[in-house]
């Protein structure tokens, strides 16, 4: 597998599991079990789980009256692509 497709991967398995804690949260909190931390949950987006906690807000419909969750997360994003072209940048500088 070449780094690039690594790199997907992981993203991609960050992002099922940032959304399935989304959907596990918005579960408990219909149940009135125990949650996922907030702390957490935006660990998940900045790690790069961005994508997955963006559909899960919206699908589950669960943070969305909590402002920090929109900033977080497309802060995540822009960060994650500035990181990438910024090694872009370096790649085809050497």
């Amino acid at each position: 597998m070449s780094r690039v497709g690594a790199v997907a991967l992981a993203y991609a398995a960050l992002s099922l599991a940032t959304f399935l804690a989304y959907g596990w949260d918005k579960l408990q909190a219909k149940r009135g079990g125990s949650r996922v931390s907030e702390a957490r949950l935006h660990a998940l987006a900045l790690f790069g789980g961005f994508a997955g906690a963006w559909l899960g807000m919206r699908l589950f419909r669960h943070k969305t009256q909590k402002r920090a969750f929109a900033v977080v997360i497309a802060l995540a994003a822009v960060l994650h692509a500035a990181g990438w072209l910024f090694a872009w940048w370096l790649a085809r500088e050497g």
